[in-house]
């Protein structure tokens, strides 16, 4: 289980997460829903350790996350799929994989459940990375940050600007990671996609996790979607 209590965080002067507290249990899937500047993703990236959190506290089951520097959280478990993908695009397919397999001294066989997954990979398996498709970049970001076998996914925004085959294909990982007992945390300006496969949403707003509800709720009755989104 991961839990956010009371964090605050800022870039410089500008103080963007103001007491945001939420959890994410194991075998879940949490969204995180919010207009464009509500601090979706400075969550994700204090979590990541990326922006230091000035107050609070980041805890992974029993372990304070919250001072550790940003290259051993993904030791713990946690896997970050970034806005935009953060690729190594000089690199090929296969040494991406390999830099998340070393990560937590995973095996080929992890690798090879990888290319089982996005059998694409294994096609492009010695093509440079950045001369992939938009929708091969996103599988590729994700097959890496799954080479941890991650307690923790953290997704942001991963369908942006994809074809519906791949968002199908992105909506079905997610919704397999439910078996295995990982905890998903996603980002998603796409609210039908997001309201198809969550357990529980959390809206933020200003810095703040101001409500959450069950997903199964706001298909039903969307208006607090309308109130903290402005879509239905």
């Amino acid at each position: 289980m991961l839990t956010l209590t009371n964090i605050n965080a800022s870039y410089g002067d500008v103080q963007i997460l103001r007491d945001l507290s939420l959890t994410a249990h194991a075998g879940e899937t949490l969204c995180l829903l919010g207009r464009n500047g509500a601090g979706k993703t400075t969550t994700l990236k204090t979590i990541m350790g990326l922006v230091r959190a000035q107050s609070g506290s980041v805890m992974l089951d029993d372990e304070e996350l919250t001072a550790l520097p940003a290259h051993e959280i993904p030791k713990r478990g946690i896997g970050y799929v970034p806005q935009g993908r953060r690729l190594f695009a000089e690199m090929t397919v296969a040494e991406n994989l390999e830099i998340g397999l070393m990560t937590r001294g995973r095996d080929k066989a992890v690798r090879e459940r990888m290319l089982d997954l996005f059998p694409v990979l294994r096609e492009r398996y010695r093509q440079i990375s950045g001369t992939l498709s938009g929708g091969e970049q996103q599988m590729l970001a994700m097959a890496r940050a799954l080479c941890l076998e991650p307690r923790v996914l953290l997704l942001d925004e991963p369908t942006e600007g994809l074809q519906p085959s791949m968002i199908a294909l992105i909506r079905d990982v997610v919704v397999n990671l439910k078996q295995t007992d990982v905890a998903t945390i996603l980002v998603e300006q796409r609210v039908d996609a997001v309201l198809s496969i969550a357990d529980r949403v959390v809206f933020i707003e200003n810095g703040q996790s101001r409500e959450e509800a069950d997903a199964r709720t706001l298909r039903a009755n969307p208006d607090m979607v309308r109130r903290y989104v402005g879509v239905a």
